[in-house]
């Protein structure tokens, strides 16, 4: 019989992803091997039995044989990391990685972290006798005893930590104290919480007809051993979360935990207070803003079963939980849902993939949900409900389009207008609540000559500089800044100017024009550090400020209750990204960005101003009719071929050579002609990327279009295997299906 071997992956879960080791498989163990699986191997040169994970079998071994050991046994029991594993190779497979890579993305913790403790000091003597031996040690003027042994008598029980930092007791005070048998010292694990502690508990809403018949439904095919993926297509305010909610009740009941997952860290503060206040402290966090030992400790909860519910961006996903019962994904719309650095993994693919090795279900939420879903959803691969009422009762917002240019032939020449104007003096008067959104940030968009039309780029990167309020100016790709230029470096003229108004101009412009307002902004330079998001939002959620400015952070799932007025400034410049999704995420910014007015009692306003009100996205999302933008969209995806009707495969080539990547393309594509030929797919390449230079890296592309991805993946697969054998003289190639921004 040919021998069989294995990839192992020595204790995971414990110490830092390094590489595997190669082992052979006993016979007597074959059919309880697969990947995944979790082993006893022989390690080191003392040959210590340790736990390791199995990554790969393969019947050639990386290694020599006569020194490859055996695998001694096979753990059984279900194991988090076993689960894990697998869906690391799922990706591996899915996507084009290395195994590392994968496991590397799974593994929320790579390291072992040192636990934090409590340390408690408890008083052994009775009460009486602890004050008569302090009245003992004053008269010996021994202060600090008596101070520890007086405390000790009114608590038995008391903190090390208050004693030595509070009531300043040294350590050896402490230490003779324990010496002569009078205190005893206990250590009591104690977990870094990221989240604040909550008290209050919210009572349960009441659901609507709607709202109950989508819990219902979902709840029927659970109770029935169906195990799907659904999707909620409700409007702004139709009730989604308290849905989410109702249903997460109901599995955490039935013993299984939950993944929750949100776009951004910017909507964590306000999802998990409301979850919260319905579960208590069985919810937690994970995103990247924890430290290494919040991480660390979440992980462990999740694990020991002290936590039920996980919520977060895409990361929140590799939560170790035994057994999962249900995973959520509200805003499933959102490109933050699609990694960026490989794999380039979508978590709500993964998601489906994690849901099957548990046996749990999947619902997306959203109010413009992504065309693949929908798609998926319309012809019966998704469960489908709909949500068309909003719950407090209240109506979608009056909702009017601006043509700037109609404006500028008016003469008003200022960011907002006349109608704008009008509303903003109108809710300021009335003492409400405003937003108004811009999708850039920084002071100006780009610098350029009036004079010779030179662009100030950087020069690490194939982009302008962008020029802020600090008098620098900044690469958002690589961080490069300079002093902002007074003459332009190309033919000496003083007309160098920045175009494109940001956040911070915006918020100079309204005070000038209304004077000076409660404002507060909100975008990546005032959100740096870990607590800005719950600062800003928090004190707009407390009416410490009329006025939030900011990017798209503050268009996505937030409930504000006083807001009444929302205006969208330059709404389409995500219409001239080169990007075939341009149309969909325009409308689904607008419609976002709309669905933050009026959620409350009183009604909502919204302010669209845009040069091109013409467009399909613009008009539909004006009207908040999401059904006949998916119609019109689809059209124009079924012209193109492009996702949902047909799949793509992006080969991504980066070198240190400006052209070596172009040619370096020609090769792959001519590796691919028979296979294309024979399955009739697309080629369409090679190119330089839309930005060509990133941090002095060239960049430029292959694009493979199929209707079935199966056949993508296996030009991936035929790829791969050509770059292990050839000379790749320094490029790097990644593998990105259905990529979600302009490479």
């Amino acid at each position: 019989m040919e021998k069989l071997y294995a990839r192992v992956i020595i204790d995971i879960s414990h110490e830092k992803v390094d590489r595997p080791f190669c082992y052979e498989v006993p016979e007597l163990l074959r059919k309880e091997i697969e990947v995944g699986a979790c082993v006893e191997v022989p390690f080191g040169k003392g040959n210590t039995l340790r736990k390791g994970y199995v990554i790969e079998l393969m019947d050639v071994p990386d290694f020599d044989p006569n020194l490859i050991k055996e695998i001694q046994d096979v753990k059984t029991g279900v194991q988090v990391e076993n689960k894990l594993i697998k869906l690391a190779h799922w990706i591996r497979e899915e996507y084009g990685s290395t195994m590392i890579q994968a496991l590397q993305t799974v593994l929320p913790v790579k390291q072992k972290i040192k636990q934090k403790e409590n340390r408690i000091l408890i008083r052994k003597c009775t009460q009486q006798d602890a004050l008569e031996m302090a009245e003992a040690c004053e008269k010996k003027h021994q202060g600090a005893k008596a101070r520890v042994l007086r405390a000790l008598a009114e608590d038995r029980e008391i903190s090390y930590t208050l004693l030595t930092q509070k009531l300043h007791i040294s350590a050896s005070t402490i230490q003779s104290l324990k010496k002569a048998d009078l205190i005893e010292e206990v250590s009591e694990r104690a977990y870094r919480n990221p989240l604040k502690d909550s008290t209050f508990l919210a009572d349960k809403k009441v659901l609507s007809i709607s709202q109950q018949k989508v819990v219902d439904d979902i709840w029927a095919d659970y109770e029935q051993g169906v195990r799907k993926t659904y999707l909620i297509h409700g409007i702004t305010g139709s009730g989604k979360t308290e849905v989410y909610m109702e249903l997460i009740e109901k599995v955490v009941a039935d013993g299984k935990s939950v993944i929750m997952l949100i776009p951004e860290i910017a909507l964590t503060y306000q999802t998990v207070m409301r979850f919260q206040r319905r579960f208590g402290d069985r919810v937690s966090i994970l995103n990247s803003t924890l430290s290494a030992g919040e991480k660390f400790d979440q992980c462990e909860r999740a694990k020991k079963g002290e936590i039920d519910i996980m919520i977060g961006p895409r990361s929140a996903l590799f939560a170790p939980f035994t057994q999962i019962g249900l995973i959520l994904i509200d805003e499933e719309h959102e490109t933050t849902y699609k990694s960026e650095t490989m794999p380039k993994y979508h978590a709500r693919e993964v998601a489906e993939e994690l849901a099957r090795l548990h046996g749990a279900s999947v619902v997306l939420g959203s109010a413009t949900p992504s065309m693949e879903s929908y798609y998926k959803a319309t012809v019966g691969e998704y469960g489908f409900f709909t949500l068309k009422e909003r719950v407090t009762g209240g109506t979608l917002p009056s909702v009017y389009i601006e043509d700037l240019r109609e404006e500028l032939r008016k003469g008003n020449r200022s960011i907002f207008s006349d109608r704008l104007q009008e509303l903003i003096r109108d809710r300021l008067a009335k003492k409400e609540q405003i937003m108004l959104f811009l999708n850039r940030r920084g002071y100006s968009g780009f610098i350029s000559c009036r004079s010779c039309g030179h662009v100030i780029k950087c020069p690490h990167c194939d982009v302008s500089l962008s020029k802020h309020a600090n008098g620098r100016m900044v690469c958002h790709y690589c961080g490069y800044e300079q002093p902002a230029v007074t003459a332009c470096p190309n033919c000496g003229s003083k007309y160098v100017l920045g175009f494109k108004a940001g956040t911070e101009k915006i918020e100079e412009e309204f005070r000038r024009m209304f004077g000076e307002v409660s404002i507060l902004r909100m975008d990546r330079d005032t959100t740096k550090t870990k607590d800005s998001y719950e600062e800003i939002l928090s004190q707009f959620m407390e009416e410490k400020a009329q006025v939030l400015i900011g990017t798209q952070m503050i268009v996505k799932g937030h409930d504000f209750p006083k807001v009444t007025l929302v205006g969208i400034l330059a709404a389409d410049l995500s219409l001239g990204v080169n990007d075939y999704r341009a149309g969909e995420r325009t409308f689904q910014l607008l419609t976002q960005a709309a669905g933050r007015a009026g959620r409350g009692v009183l009604p909502g306003e919204v302010v669209i101003q845009s040069y091109q009100p013409e467009h399909y996205s613009i008009r539909w999302a004006a009207k908040q009719n999401y059904e006949s933008f998916y119609q019109e969209e689809l059209m124009y995806r079924s012209l193109g071929g492009y996702p949902p009707i047909a799949n793509m495969m992006m080969v991504q080539i980066f070198g240190e050579e400006e052209n070596a990547g172009i040619a370096f393309g020609e090769k792959m594509k001519q590796l691919l002609k028979e296979f294309a030929l024979e399955h009739r797919m697309v080629i369409i390449g090679p190119a330089n990327a839309g930005i060509g230079k990133i941090k002095d890296v060239y960049r430029s592309c292959l694009i493979l279009k199929h209707p079935n991805k199966e056949v993508l993946k296996k030009a991936k697969n035929q790829l791969e295997q050509w770059l292990s054998t050839c000379e790749t003289e320094g490029k790097i190639v990644q593998f990105d299906f259905n990529p979600m921004n302009a490479f």
